[in-house]
């Protein structure tokens, strides 16, 4: 009877937990993977928006073309001859000096320019001209040239304020010029410049130097 009362129990189940471990490890994996796929995809965007920035730098600042500035650097007086006598019918003057052309060029590119002519004014009036040579400024450089001019006042039809200003020992001019050239990047690229000079130069008559230089 004490064998008939005993009771026969299933067995319990087998443990999961080996498939849940399975299933974990899966999860994890897929969870690794997507943050990679993050990463990688940050990594893209700030590449890209690098890239975007240098090009935007490379063309505000190499592709960007700018004018080349001309100037009168220096003048080196030759003669000086000045009249504002009584005797003298009218007032006048004739000058040689040797004026240096500066040619500035910001660009990272050659500035190629033909030849152009410098002309000198008194009152409005052409009293002398020059030529400024062809040359070559080169990349972010300054290019300067050695110009001789003669100027006088034979084409003045009035010399009074000619008179007027030799009385207080000044002779003022006027210089203009406009280059025609071109700007070229990498060998490619071409673009058209014309920098146009305008220079006030003050003589002292009594010292036979110059006395200011205002160009711009």
């Amino acid at each position: 009877m004490a064998e008939k009362d005993k009771q026969v129990h299933p067995l319990a189940p087998a443990n999961k937990h080996p498939r849940s471990d399975e299933e974990s490890a899966g999860l994890q994996a897929k969870e690794l993977k997507r943050k990679k796929r993050i990463k990688y995809a940050v990594y893209i965007a700030a590449f890209a928006v690098f890239q975007t920035a240098i090009i935007l730098v490379f063309a505000l600042t190499v592709m960007r073309v700018k004018n080349p500035k001309v100037r009168i650097g220096r003048i080196t007086i030759e003669t000086m001859e000045t009249s504002n006598t009584e005797a003298a019918a009218a007032a006048s003057f004739d000058l040689k000096f040797i004026a240096q052309v500066t040619v500035k060029n910001t660009n990272f590119g050659h500035y190629r320019f033909d030849n152009s002519t410098m002309s000198f004014l008194y009152d409005g009036v052409i009293v002398g001209e020059a030529i400024i040579p062809k040359a070559r400024a080169r990349a972010r450089s300054t290019k300067k040239l050695d110009v001789t001019v003669e100027v006088n006042s034979r084409a003045l039809t009035n010399t009074a304020p000619l008179g007027s200003e030799l009385s207080s020992n000044v002779l003022t001019l006027n210089s203009q010029a406009k280059l025609k050239g071109k700007v070229e990047l990498m060998k490619v690229i071409k673009r058209n410049k014309s920098p146009e000079m305008n220079c006030t130069l003050t003589f002292n008559v009594s010292t036979r130097n110059l006395q200011d230089l205002n160009c711009k």
